[in-house]
């Protein structure tokens, strides 16, 4: 589309932003019989589902599994036609680094927030006063943390199960899952229904059985809640982008949109020196990114800016280490942020994760992946799903004195987490990837401020605002989200 097309009407549409929720926003809108252009400011498509190559290898770049509570994830690449590339990964369960050493991760948890205090992985991470003081949550009024409008992960685990469940359980698991620290995150926003179900099963323990109940196999390990695709979670991208050039959808990359305006008939997207005119618009970028877009046009949404999320960077390793065919932690191992000596706050062992990346890669040699960075407050910049390319678009290292200094510390990190020297001369290839606000920052609060936003979306009728700091973190949840959200508008 542009000046000199057609006028607009409802049955076209302009999505801004090519991450997965712009993506599957683009699926579902053509499904409908709109004619839709995305249009993304980087190279690539799909965000934060992206990939490298690293030592000969295509890798994840971002995310590289997904959660099994919900069908949402499953049920698209069964749309796409690659439900039997789905795969499990290696039982071998995951660890968390604590200050005195590491511990098996117990296998019941959300979050990190243990079904039963009293289970053996558990009383071993926290000693029997813990798992004593945790065990008092079951006598508890169910009011306790739930009765506040709002409250953090922090604040209702340290009052329904103490303070060495935070330390020693959640802060790891909430720091790795979400880069953040849990006295920030509202609790409704990373674990919905958690707090309910506390209301209706009488405990915090009880509520997390629940939520656990069908996510994972009776007995299995931490970790065990996820799957993944064989070839990687970017092959879903591949899959989806090849579905929209199959449905007539116009894909545009290295398209900034720069403003956006009203017309008589809907939207005028400009993006450097063309514009894009359509009934209904679909803005699939980070929040500060989205609401700065929109400011003009719909400037009720300025009070409603977001702060940004951390920063983090991945450090990609591949070596030829046989010792690490034992998989002596399992499919990786969280950090305690009290734990001295270690920057890393995850590691995980990919091809000790996926079975068929081990295959791919060979005989003693192993893909490890490091993460860094976690929230202590609000961020000002950044952004989310790659489409803030001055922020949020991930960033190839290897060759810059930062990144130099940062393999240094993943191959320190790395030998103390994996109990296995890791040297320069054991790496065959490796790779840094920077992604500048990447994860929804669901800071307390953050719930109310997404049901402001929609309530403006609602209001104006042919405007749709998607992805992960709107929906939540995690693929699932993204999914899911993005889908309602679209057929809302669309009803």
């Amino acid at each position: 589309m542009s000046a000199a097309t057609p006028e607009p009407s409802v049955t076209t549409a302009v999505v801004v932003g090519g991450g997965i929720s712009g993506l599957l926003s683009a699926l579902e809108l053509a499904k409908a019989g709109r004619q839709v252009t995305v249009l993304e400011a980087g190279e690539a498509w799909g965000g934060c589902v992206g990939s490298h190559v690293v030592g000969g290898l295509t890798l994840d770049s971002g995310a590289e599994s997904f959660a099994t509570r919900s069908s949402a994830v499953a049920d698209l690449a069964a749309e796409l036609g690659i439900a039997g590339s789905i795969v499990a990964p290696h039982p071998g369960g995951a660890w968390v680094q604590l200050p005195e050493g590491a511990r098996e991760l117990p296998k019941t948890g959300v979050l990190g927030i243990p079904a039963n205090p009293w289970d053996p992985e558990v009383r071993r991470t926290l000693g029997l006063a813990g798992s004593l003081r945790a065990s008092l949550d079951r006598f508890l009024p169910s009011s306790v943390g739930t009765s506040a409008a709002i409250t953090s992960v922090s604040a209702l685990v340290r009052q329904r199960m103490g303070r060495r469940v935070l330390e020693r359980l959640v802060e790891p698991v909430v720091g790795g899952v979400h880069s953040a620290d849990p006295a920030l995150l509202d609790v409704d926003m990373v674990a919905p229904g958690l707090r309910a179900g506390i209301r209706a099963h009488g405990s915090l323990a009880a509520a997390v059985a629940a939520q656990r109940r069908g996510t994972a196999p009776e007995g299995a390990k931490a970790g065990s809640a996820v799957a993944g695709l064989q070839g990687g979670m970017h092959t879903l991208i591949t899959a989806l982008v090849a579905e929209l050039r199959h449905r007539g959808v116009t894909l545009s990359s290295v398209t900034r949109a720069e403003s956006v305006a009203r017309t008589a008939d809907g939207w005028r997207v400009s993006a450097g020196e063309r514009t894009y005119d359509a009934g209904l618009l679909v803005v699939a970028l980070d929040g500060p990114s989205a609401v700065r877009l929109l400011q003009d046009a719909v400037p009720r949404l300025t009070a409603h800016r977001p702060d940004a999320g951390p920063d983090v960077k991945l450090v990609t390793l591949v070596v030829d280490l046989p010792e690490l065919d034992r998989r002596p932690r399992g499919t990786g191992i969280l950090v305690a942020p009290q734990t001295p000596g270690i920057q890393a706050k995850a590691l995980t062992h990919a091809t000790a994760k996926w079975d068929w990346l081990a295959a791919a890669a060979g005989p003693g040699t192993h893909i490890v992946r490091l993460s860094y960075g976690r929230g202590e407050g609000p961020r000002r910049t950044g952004g989310f799903d790659g489409q803030d390319a001055s922020a949020a678009l991930p960033g190839r290292g290897g060759q810059g004195p930062d990144d130099k200094e940062l393999f240094a510390a993943a191959l320190r990190d790395a030998s103390a987490l994996l109990t296995v020297p890791v040297t320069a001369n054991d790496v065959l290839d490796w790779d840094v990837v920077g992604w500048g606000g990447v994860l929804p920052f669901a800071a307390v609060g953050h719930r109310q401020r997404v049901a402001e936003v929609r309530r403006v979306c609602a209001a104006d009728g042919r405007l749709v605002m998607v992805g992960g700091w709107l929906a939540g973190n995690g693929l699932a949840a993204v999914i899911d989200d993005t889908k309602r959200q679209i057929a809302d508008i669309l009803r």
